[in-house]
């Protein structure tokens, strides 16, 4: 008998446990890229497409960017060079990369543009039919969202100032270090 009664509980948890593990894992996933915009570049022999994940791109605001040349990536490497007012003269070279979650593309995932201006994305690309170059000029990078950001920090800050005068308020009330070990009217017995 008790061991019916356990093994029906034993039986219970585990089909708690495995319709719980096939609800959750699907909420768990990674969403997946949505590009909401795409611009065209001729890279030599490559025709690129680039895709944004937000348009239009505001700055200090994180999106994806995807890099897919036609025909897939298989067989190709290369680099990019962002251009633009945060990045120098020079731009910041690196080699293009698959996206985490387009894992058919090339991509940078969840990446901020630091600085409103105009910003070019340059492509170098060697594969089967060779080396190519190519540019995405004129990407306006507008201002950031919202308020600025020292009236931002102002604001958020003001809680966390609020208790800390609050803490220093009440421990100069209490002054535990002034307060007595023993309450009035307790003697002390030795």
């Amino acid at each position: 008998m008790r061991f019916a009664v356990a093994a029906r509980r034993a039986a219970a948890a585990l089909v708690a446990v495995v319709a719980t593990l096939a609800v959750a894992t699907p909420a768990l996933a990674y969403p997946p890229v949505d590009i909401v915009h795409t611009e065209q570049v001729t890279a030599g022999p490559y025709h690129l497409t680039v895709g944004f994940s937000t348009w239009p791109v505001r700055a200090m605001r994180s999106l994806d960017f995807t890099f897919m040349p036609d025909g897939g990536i298989a067989g190709k490497s290369g680099y990019l060079t962002i251009g633009g007012p945060a990045t120098g003269d020079d731009g910041r070279r690196s080699h293009l990369v698959r996206h985490p979650r387009k894992r058919d593309a090339w991509g940078l995932d969840v990446r901020a543009l630091d600085h409103p201006g105009t910003y070019s994305f340059g492509f170098a690309i060697d594969g089967p039919q060779g080396h190519g170059e190519g540019t995405l000029a004129g990407v306006e990078v507008l201002s950031q969202p919202g308020p600025p950001l020292a009236i931002s920090w102002t604001v958020g800050s003001l809680p966390g100032i609020a208790l800390i005068v609050l803490i220093a308020v009440a421990w100069r009330r209490t002054r535990p270090a002034k307060q007595p070990l023993f309450a009035q009217g307790v003697r002390r017995t030795s």
